[in-house]
This record gives C-alpha cells, sequence and structure tokens, in this order.
C-alpha cells in the first residue's frame, strides 16, 4: 500500500516550468534517493509533498495518521532559542496534551459528576499517551542525541543563531530523529556535517526501517543507504531499482537507445518527406505521395531533451605570490573563549591544504582570522606579498535582492552584458536562471553564482569554504578538475575525501588544535 501519491503533478515558476504532469509513490520500507541537476525541482517538490507550497495542478495524497520529518536545507532557527529549546520542540505534541491536562484539572474542583467522569477518562487517556511516549524522560533522550551528534560538546544552552553551519545542521537533524516520525524527508543533510556524523547518519539511515526520501549529491553517501533512484529531468520523474551506480547504467543504455531511435526515425522523416516533395505533383504518384504524407501526419515524433549547460571553470591566474602565502605566530582563535591552542602556521606558495575536522572546532573561524576578516584572540597572522586572493564563503549573504546579471557586474562593472551572460552560462545557468533573482535560486545555483564570480577575478591563493555544499555531480567533477589544474595555492575546507583527496598535497586536522573535547 502506498504511504504516499503524487498525481499528475505540474508546476512553474513564472513562464519557467519545473514538472509537467509526474507521478510518484512511496511504500512501506523504501529508501529513495531523489536526484538530479541543480534547479531540476528538488526541493521544490518536497515543498510540494510537505504542504509548503502549492502545485499548479495535480494531487499528493498522504495515507492517512502518517507523521512525516522533513530535514529542510533553508530552514532557519529563532535567535533567543537554545539548542536544547530547539531538540524538545520534537516533543511540542506532547507539551500541548500536558498543558491541556493542567487546564482539566484546574477546572475538575467545579465540576458536576457528570463532567467529572468524561474529564478523569480525557486524563487517563491523555496520561497514557505521555507515558507510553516517555514524556517523563524526555530530557534524558534530549541529552543523549546530544551526545550522539556531539552537541553536548557545544553546550546545549548554547543560543542557536552563534552556531556553526554544521551544528545547525545537527540541530535540525536531531530534533527530526527524536520527533520519530513515520517518514522522513531529507534534503541535502550531509551539507555542513563532519566526516565522523555523515558516518554516524549512515549507520542510522541503513538500520532506518520505515521509508525516506533523501536528496543527495554525495554519491557514496547515497550509494551505502538507498534501494530506489527518482530521477528529476526536463519536468520529469523517472523511477529506477537499486542504487546510484545501478541507474547510472540503466539511464545511458536508455539515452543511447532513444538516441538511436531518433537517428533512425530522422532519417526515415528525410527519405518520406524527400518522396512528397518529388511526387505530390505528378498524378502517375499522388496517392503513394498522399499516403505518406499520412504517414507522416500520424507519426510520434521522437523529441530528444535539450542538453544541459554543463560547466566549465576555469581560474584566472594572478602573478606568482611570494614565497611565503602567511605565517601564523601564536595565533588563538575564537569570540567569546578560545576555540585553539596558539597556533604557529605557515604555508607557502604552490601548497594546497585542506582543513578538516569536527563541526565548531573554528575552521571558518581561522580562515577569517587569516585574512583578516575578524580579529583574533591573541597572536597574529603576517600575510605575504603580491596575495591576490580568491574566497569563496560557505553561505549566500541573506536578503540579497539582486538579479544574477546585478550581482556579477557590482564585481566586474567593465563587463558588457553579454560577458556577464556568457560568464554566467560558462557556469551551467541557463538564460533563465540568469535573469533570475539569485534568492529565488537553488542552493546549487546560487552556489555557480558566487563561483563565476570568484573564477572571472586573478587570484593566485584560494581559500574556499566548503566550496562542493549544494553542488551536482557534473559541477562538483568540473570544479575538482579545476582546482587539481590550478597553478596557484590552496587552502580549502571540506568534509569529503573523495573530493579533496586528489586535489590537495596535505591535510591539516583542526581536532589536534583545539581546546574542545572530540
Amino acid at each position: 500500500m502506498s504511504i504516499l501519491n503524487v498525481k499528475n503533478l505540474s508546476h512553474g515558476f513564472g513562464d519557467r516550468a519545473i514538472f509537467n504532469n509526474v507521478s510518484f509513490r512511496l511504500l512501506k520500507g523504501e529508501h529513495i534517493g531523489l536526484v538530479g541537476a541543480n534547479g531540476e525541482g528538488k526541493s521544490t517538490f518536497m515543498n510540494i509533498i510537505t504542504g509548503k507550497l502549492e502545485p499548479d495542478a495535480g494531487t499528493v495524497e498522504w495515507s492517512k495518521r502518517v507523521r512525516v520529518g522533513y530535514l529542510d536545507q533553508h530552514t532557519s532557527l529563532e535567535k533567543g532559542m537554545t539548542i536544547r529549546d530547539v531538540l524538545k520542540t520534537a516533543f511540542q505534541y506532547l507539551f500541548d496534551l500536558e498543558t491541556e491536562m493542567n487546564a482539566i484539572c484546574d477546572k475538575m474542583a467545579d465540576a458536576d459528576p457528570d463532567e467529572l467522569e468524561n474529564m478523569l477518562a480525557d486524563l487517563g487517556t491523555i496520561q497514557d499517551i505521555l507515558m507510553s511516549n516517555d514524556f517523563y524522560t524526555i530530557d534524558s533522550k534530549v541529552e543523549e542525541i546530544g551526545r550522539a551528534l556531539g552537541l553536548e560538546d557545544i553546550g546545549l544552552d548554547k543560543d542557536v543563531t552563534d552556531l556553526s553551519g554544521g551544528q545547525r545542521t545537527k540541530v535540525l537533524l536531531g530534533k527530526l530523529l527524536l520527533e520519530k516520525p513515520d517518514i522522513l524527508l531529507l534534503d541535502e543533510p550531509t551539507n555542513y556535517l563532519d566526516e565522523q556524523h555523515i558516518e554516524w547518519l549512515k549507520r542510522y539511515l541503513q538500520n532506518y526501517e520505515n521509508a525516506f526520501v533523501l536528496i543527495s549529491h554525495d554519491i557514496p553517501f547515497l550509494n551505502s543507504v538507498i534501494n530506489l533512484i527518482y530521477h528529476m529531468e526536463n519536468q520529469e520523474l523517472n523511477r529506477y531499482v537499486g542504487d546510484y551506480d545501478e541507474y547510472m547504467k540503466v539511464y545511458e543504455v536508455k539515452k543511447q537507445q532513444l538516441e538511436s531511435a531518433y537517428k533512425k526515425q530522422q532519417q526515415e522523416i528525410s527519405e518520406l518527406k524527400d518522396f512528397v516533395a518529388r511526387n505530390k505533383a505528378r498524378v502517375s504518384t499522388r496517392n503513394m505521395a498522399m499516403s505518406r504524407q499520412k504517414k507522416l501526419d500520424k507519426m510520434d515524433v521522437i523529441e530528444l531533451a535539450r542538453d544541459k549547460p554543463k560547466p566549465e571553470f576555469n581560474f584566472k591566474q594572478a602573478r606568482a605570490s611570494g614565497k611565503v602565502l602567511f605565517e601564523a605566530n601564536d595565533l588563538v582563535i575564537g569570540y567569546d573563549e578560545p576555540l585553539t591552542k596558539p597556533l604557529n602556521l605557515t604555508m607557502e606558495r604552490g601548497q594546497k591544504i585542506a582543513l578538516v575536522g569536527a563541526n565548531g572546532l573554528g575552521k571558518t573561524t581561522l580562515l577569517k582570522s587569516i585574512l583578516g576578516q575578524i580579529k583574533s584572540l591573541s597572536g597574529s597572522v603576517t600575510l605575504g606579498d603580491y596575495l591576490h586572493i580568491g574566497y569563496f564563503e560557505q553561505e549566500t549573504a541573506k536578503g540579497n535582492t539582486n538579479s544574477c546579471i546585478d550581482e556579477v557586474w557590482q564585481v566586474f562593472p567593465s563587463y558588457t552584458q553579454y560577458e556577464v551572460r556568457a560568464a554566467l552560462a560558462k557556469c551551467g545557468l541557463t538564460t533563465k536562471h540568469i535573469e533570475s533573482k539569485v534568492m529565488v535560486l537553488s542552493g546549487g545555483e546560487q552556489a555557480k553564482v558566487r563561483l563565476c564570480k570568484l573564477i572571472n577575478q586573478e587570484t593566485n591563493f584560494l581559500v574556499l569554504d566548503e566550496p562542493t555544499n549544494h553542488l551536482d555531480v557534473d559541477a562538483k567533477e568540473e570544479l575538482k578538475r579545476a582546482l587539481k589544474a590550478y597553478k596557484g595555492s590552496l587552502l580549502i575546507i571540506c568534509h569529503e575525501p573523495e573530493f579533496y583527496n586528489d586535489v590537495v598535497t596535505e591535510v591539516w586536522n583542526c581536532e589536534s588544535w583545539t581546546t574542545k573535547l572530540v
């Protein structure tokens, strides 16, 4: 029996169609990977099936009494709430029942015998629900999940708006797991997670008995947890049995078969048209020409999907930097309290270094301290000579109302509009994306706009903070190729060994410097 049935779904934004008459079903125990290039509508599909977005046409039907848990890549957390507060909201329905129970108790003194009997029955029902859901051990459950996800080390009473991207993801994931929904919907859950907790989530999903739908561009992670693929492309949604590698084999075969059938049909169409053109005017052959014209008119013409623009990242090279890029002496980074022991670090021209380690150890803080964007607690950083730095930040600034064209034009005012459009197109963005506002694009499309600004400036030192987050498989592969080919120096934060192992010359593990327990 289907847990979720989606029938004849169509949706678009303005004149840009996302889905056209697609259908989908979710059965008990299915572990589904929802894949497709950036901007194909994966997050939009999640928002439609969770009721956050109304489709233009079609129906979405969930089975009765199904509790759905949704990890959304764009969820924001309110200032003033602690980690503990957010985790406890997983039990909000139980707290509401407790409030209802207390209200009943307050009214009991003034109730007549019949009312009192009903009230006692309600109290008993509520009490049973609270007991069966371990309401009186919520605090220990919160602390248990906090330990599992490494949140206890940060402090469960820390304000959620002071957390790093990875820590926020862990909080939202912890809340979701405490809710124990019947169905999990996960939108890029490994973004910002460190390797240790990606591994933890992998084990959790491998043992998960219920159904889930997972959006991810991390192929090794996908392969390890799913048994079905739904591929979103060209307004269609197609189902494949097996993991991502098996889907790719079948997809390539289908693509080749379609291309072969297309070529064969085009040849036939050409021959029929030629025959009609040569014979329709002659009396003796007019009937044969009309017969072939009818065949042409009835023919179901095969159409090949237009190839999506493939991204091309080629970093522009500035003149060579001095031998030393930066030197940190007794550097202690942090905000209210130190995140590291005193650091003595040197980076030289030609080095390509990956910064790794658990979330919250100060990797982003270290980058910003080196670049002089934030003050260190003590010690000093000396930057080398002739540096042309290209910095890729982890997240897009919120409230950006620029169009993609304006976003690039602000950085390169000497470019013509044609040059701006060409630069964005080279990053894999279509005309419709290029003419849209940055804020309406998907996470991957926004990352491509930021990469466009980076690759078009001359640099000799790239500082990249989790550049692979949100990028689709093609864009990730192209970025990897471009970084390997880059002649300058590189300092990168990344949680995907499959990505950085072939790119960097060495790895710095921040866990050896931290003042925190890991």
